[in-house]
């Protein structure tokens, strides 16, 4: 799944060549704004065929807090 994901971020965020892990912060490590985490939560949404609320989105603040609500929302790759 954290290849997936790293896949989805690199694309979204123009980031490519740069070392993302679980820790990677999406404001603080990748600069990504407010529209690029809304834009990178539907490519994930539809990466992965789920539905993120916007309330849900502030508590996605890493790599590994994506991976984590993912796996609490039962997505399983």
């Amino acid at each position: 799944m954290l290849e997936k994901i790293i896949e989805i971020i690199e694309e979204q965020l123009s980031v490519e060549g740069m070392e993302i892990t679980e820790k990677t912060r999406f404001k603080e490590d990748l600069s990504a704004d407010s529209l690029d985490l809304f834009e990178l939560a539907m490519a994930i949404e539809e990466a992965f065929e789920i539905e993120i609320p916007s309330e849900d989105l502030e508590k996605v603040t890493t790599v590994g807090s994506v991976i984590e609500y993912l796996k609490e929302k039962g997505v399983e790759v």
